[in-house]
C-alpha cells in the first residue's frame, strides 16, 4: 500500500494540487514526472520537488503533442490529471463562449486525450486519478460551465473504470482550495472568497493543496477502488 518504487506521471503537476501530489508521491519514494504546457513552470516545479523528479512540456489540447509526450515517457504506474485554466464564475448570459470552450478543451477533452495515449502505457496494477469539483453536486449561480464540466468528469470516470479495467480509474472532487487557479480574481476578491468559504464550512477553513493531495495518494494505493468520486471538501456539500 505504497507508491514507493512506482512511476507517477502528473499532468498539471507544476503548481497547486498537481505539484502537491507530485511532491507527496516523490517523498513516498515514487519516481515522478510532472508535465505542463509551460517550460518555465516545469523548470520552476523541478526546483521545488525532491531530487530525481523529471519534467516535460506537453499541450493537452494538441493530440499529436500528447501522443509524442507519452512515447517519450514510456511505461509507468499511475497517471494523475490536474491540469486546468484559471477559474471564472459568471452568469451564462455574460459568458464568453469561446473562452468557455477553451476551458472545456483543456479540462474535458484534454483529459480524454491524455487517457487515450497514456492509458496503454500503464503497468499492471496501475491507476488513473482525474479531477472534478464539488460544483457538480452543489452548483451556485454563475457556475453553469464549471458544473457541466464537473458532472461530465464524474460520468467519464465511471465509464473509463469499465472501459479500461483492470486499470483503476477514479476522480477527486475538491472544494475551495488555496491555489493560483483563482489568480484572475483581484487579491481583495480572492481573499474575500477564501474568508467567506471558510466561515461557511464545518472545518472553518479552506483547503491547502496538501490536504487534497492525500486523496490522490490514497486512490493510487488502494487496489480495490475504481469508478469512485472522492470528496475532499471540508463539508462543502453539507452546507
Amino acid at each position: 500500500m505504497s507508491v514507493q518504487g512506482q512511476r507517477v506521471v502528473v499532468i498539471g503537476g507544476t503548481s497547486g494540487i498537481g505539484l502537491a501530489v507530485a511532491r507527496a508521491a516523490a517523498l513516498e519514494g515514487a519516481e515522478v514526472v510532472v508535465a505542463s504546457r509551460s517550460r518555465s513552470r516545469v523548470d520552476d516545479a523541478l526546483t521545488r520537488l525532491p531530487a530525481g523528479a523529471a519534467g516535460d512540456v506537453v499541450d493537452v489540447t494538441a493530440e499529436a503533442d500528447v501522443q509524442a509526450f507519452f512515447e517519450r515517457v514510456g511505461a509507468f504506474d499511475h497517471l494523475v490529471f490536474t491540469a486546468g485554466d484559471a477559474l471564472r464564475f459568471e452568469p451564462l448570459a455574460d459568458t464568453d463562449l469561446t473562452r468557455a470552450r477553451g476551458f472545456l478543451e483543456t479540462r474535458l477533452w484534454g483529459t480524454c486525450t491524455v487517457v487515450k495515449y497514456g492509458g496503454p502505457k500503464i503497468r499492471e496494477g496501475g491507476s488513473i486519478v482525474l479531477t472534478t469539483g464539488t460544483v457538480a453536486r452543489r452548483p451556485m449561480p454563475g457556475t453553469s460551465v464549471a458544473a457541466a464540466l464537473a458532472g461530465a468528469m464524474e460520468s467519464l470516470t465511471r465509464a473509463l473504470a469499465l472501459e479500461l479495467a483492470p486499470v483503476r480509474v477514479n476522480t477527486v472532487a475538491p472544494g475551495v482550495v488555496r491555489t493560483d487557479l483563482w489568480r484572475e480574481l483581484p487579491g481583495s476578491e480572492r481573499d474575500a472568497l477564501y474568508r467567506s468559504a471558510a466561515e461557511s464550512l464545518p472545518l472553518g477553513r479552506v483547503a491547502e493543496p496538501e490536504d487534497i493531495a492525500e486523496a490522490y495518494l490514497y486512490l493510487m494505493r488502494s487496489g480495490f477502488s475504481t469508478g469512485s468520486v472522492v470528496l475532499v471538501d471540508g463539508g462543502t456539500v453539507l452546507v
